[in-house]
């Protein structure tokens, strides 16, 4: 089984990768998507909603939002968060399967959720099906960690202490540094368990050639989501591409 199919996975980390902190910042993070992709109004994609923060916040605008996950676990904290909301679809899918074509002015892909899959051209195919998913002169928006990034910044292993537990992250490549491994352990209550992600880390110029391979004309890079440069000082990997 994929990890992120794995709904354990999702359980276990969801505290850690879905702090508080991380609901605050999404008005934030949605009101900078909407100003670097230029698209006010109309219907949002958002691929891999996980527990719906972004989703949420274009809700709130007046947004037609159709959320994507792989994970039931998350649906339903989205489907939670979004109640009482107009204008949010929730669809269980695989972001590899999922297509609606002609249908969005908008594709959002956030917080490095691309990637995911063994195969890549499968990571190539959900590129494809994004571009088939856009109206004409539609827009994505990727926003993730570079190979880049990563490796100026690279630890072999973080560690994380909050509420009485702890969570280690360790980090190595597969041999050719395409795809990175992470084992990450969270202790709690003098116990442990083990969770393995894998997946590719691309490059933006790697990043770039896919997406023309999938249709894309028009292709910009960011350093941030305040469309600072992609340079070395960038945080983040921030990609708007139009169809």
């Amino acid at each position: 089984m994929e990890w992120f199919v794995n709904e354990e996975f999702w359980k276990d980390m969801y505290d850690w990768l879905f702090p508080p902190e991380r609901f605050q910042a999404a008005k934030d993070q949605v009101e900078k998507v909407i100003n670097i992709s230029g698209v006010y109004s109309g219907s949002v994609l958002d691929l891999c909603c996980g527990p719906g923060r972004h989703a949420y916040e274009l809700a709130k605008l007046g947004f037609d939002v159709t959320a994507v996950d792989a994970s039931e676990f998350l649906l339903a904290k989205a489907r939670e968060l979004c109640s009482g909301l107009a204008g949010v679809h929730f669809v269980h899918a695989n972001m590899k399967d999922f297509v609606q074509r002609n249908h969005f002015d908008l594709v959002i892909n956030m917080f490095t959720s691309f990637g995911y899959f063994r195969n890549h051209d499968d990571n190539l195919k959900v590129l494809r099906n994004i571009h088939e998913s856009l109206k004409d002169g539609g827009k994505l928006l990727m926003e993730m960690a570079s190979k880049e990034i990563v490796l100026k910044n690279y630890r072999e292993s973080i560690v994380t202490e909050r509420n009485q537990e702890m969570l280690i992250e360790k980090h190595s490549f597969e041999p050719g540094m395409a795809r990175m491994i992470n084992d990450w352990i969270v202790l709690k209550n003098g116990k442990y368990k083990v969770h393995r992600l894998e997946h590719y880390l691309y490059s933006a110029q790697e990043l770039k050639m896919m997406l023309q391979m999938s249709g894309f004309g028009e292709i910009t890079f960011y350093g941030s989501l305040d469309k600072d440069p992609y340079d070395l000082n960038a945080r983040r990997l921030v990609v708007l591409a139009e169809k």
